[in-house]
């Protein structure tokens, strides 16, 4: 055993001295050539990260000068770091008993991995003091508690001229981080007290494991060793050939809507989203969000037949005009709420109060004010004109115009002359209840101007009227 650990030491040795020159002074060396190329395979999906950081602490006590394990430890913490993958990692190296003393120090980190630092950390490592290994495990601890993610923690020693600190060290720091950290112990050497605490160490960490110089010092060793510990194999599972022609995530023998055009989300049977269930899918759906039961078209839109921008399920007053503006519910606006919509109003601002005909003007039939072919007043009108007073007076800045009109039987000059006299009739028995005469005016239309068909009775008694018009 001894000679093999001789011929083990000449070999790292040689190639750890070669690698730290060449890393001090910037020039490639065939050692580090030799590291394996975990970076390809890492590319092609073989393996991902297991871990977010890591941190290594190694002995440099006076027990690790014996038969070169200090510099076996260097050689092989540099090895590692050859064969570490070009990957996100946080880096750290905590020593201890470092230039004959009973202490440990944080050489590197924690801090952004870079390869070329960690290199020049490890070849700054200088011995041979006391073996205070707990008190490096205690701090490395405080070192990780800001560190991200899994991490692994390896330490390199032999083992020897230390206590159960360590062990209890290590138990203290999975209590505090919890899942963070996995332990791996590499030792140094072959004391059977030094393997069994490395061993126990290593345990502690629930996740981790023990093994030797001599066993990871190999390209082969350390190639294994860096994959087992830094990452994951990728299991590959085989997949069945599935058809999905149209692409949209459902195969082929469970789409139940197939051709559905490129990029178009689909449910599980492989149907367009409907998601107001309209019957129209969500892609060609230019109204989304139809209340449920709402005939739409073939747009997704509800339906609106009178074309007044209000949909049908709304519309209060449908079948309105086509270029008739209405109001939410659909409905024309009646500005002076008489009862006659603004477009059919042929008298805008009636008073509110004032009786009104089919064309919203403040109007009396004939029939009531008048017999056939007469102009005074029938009694039984007055209570009709009383309101016309009424609403006067509470208008007082309010003028009218008292048109007369008439049917069109007899002639058209003696319907004038008669259309003339009912004006007058009516602004005089206003005049005589209170309303100033410069607020009243007479005009006679005759029979020019009908609401009704001359035709019937019904239609001609509509025509004998008299109209009241807002002047101001």
């Amino acid at each position: 055993m001894q000679k093999n650990l001789s011929k083990l030491f000449l070999t790292v040795m040689t190639c750890f001295l070669v690698a730290s020159f060449a890393a001090q002074n910037g020039i490639p060396s065939a050692c580090v050539s030799e590291a394996a190329d975990l970076d390809a395979e890492l590319r092609a999906g073989e393996y991902k990260q297991k871990v977010e950081a890591f941190m290594v602490i190694l002995d440099a006590s006076s027990t690790m000068s014996q038969e070169g394990k200090f510099e076996m430890a260097q050689a092989v913490t540099s090895q590692m770091n050859q064969t570490i993958p070009d990957m996100p990692l946080v880096g750290a190296l905590r020593t201890l008993g470092e230039n004959r003393s009973n202490e440990t120090r944080l050489a590197y980190g924690p801090s952004r991995y870079q390869r070329g630092d960690f290199e020049s950390a490890i070849s700054g490592v200088r011995g041979f003091g006391a073996t205070p290994l707990g008190k490096a495990i205690e701090a490395a601890t405080g070192d990780l508690r800001t560190t991200p993610g899994k991490t692994a923690v390896i330490i390199l020693s032999d083992g020897k001229a230390t206590d159960r600190a360590a062990l209890m060290a290590a138990e203290a720091m999975k209590e505090e981080l919890g899942d963070r950290p996995c332990i791996y112990t590499v030792l140094l050497g072959d004391d059977p007290a030094g393997a069994s605490l490395m061993e126990q160490i290593a345990s502690a960490g629930r996740c981790g494991f023990s093994t030797t110089a001599e066993n990871i010092s190999s390209r082969e060793g350390m190639t294994d060793f860096v994959e087992k510990v830094f990452l994951e194999k990728v299991e590959k599972v085989a997949k069945a050939v599935v058809v999905d022609s149209d692409g949209d995530g459902v195969p082929d023998d469970r789409d139940q809507c197939p051709n559905t055009p490129g990029g178009v989300t689909v449910d599980s049977r492989g149907c367009p989203l409907d998601t107001d269930g309209d019957g129209v899918p969500d892609y060609l759906d230019r109204c989304p969000g139809t209340p449920g039961g709402v005939s739409v078209d073939s747009k997704g839109c509800p339906l609106d037949t009178d074309g007044d921008g209000v949909p049908d399920y709304l519309d209060q007053c449908p079948g309105t005009p086509a270029g008739v503006s209405v109001d939410d519910t659909g409905c024309p606006p009646d500005s002076d709420g008489d009862g006659v919509v603004d477009h059919l109003d042929q008298c805008p601002d009636t008073p509110e109060g004032a009786t009104v005909n089919s064309v919203g003007c403040w109007a009396f039939e004939g029939t009531v004010l008048f017999g056939f072919d007469r102009y005074d007043i029938r009694p039984e009108a007055y209570p009709v004109l009383d309101d016309v007073v009424l609403i006067l007076e509470r208008n007082p800045a309010m003028e009218v115009e008292i048109q007369g009109h008439t049917d069109s039987i007899g002639d058209a000059a003696y319907n004038q002359g008669l259309s003339e006299k009912r004006a007058k009739a009516i602004m005089d028995y206003l005049a005589s209840h209170g309303i100033a005469s410069y607020r009243l005016s007479a005009k006679g239309y005759g029979e020019t101007l009908p609401i009704a068909s001359n035709e019937t009775e019904e239609g001609r008694a509509q025509n004998r009227r008299v109209q009241l018009r807002r002047i101001r």
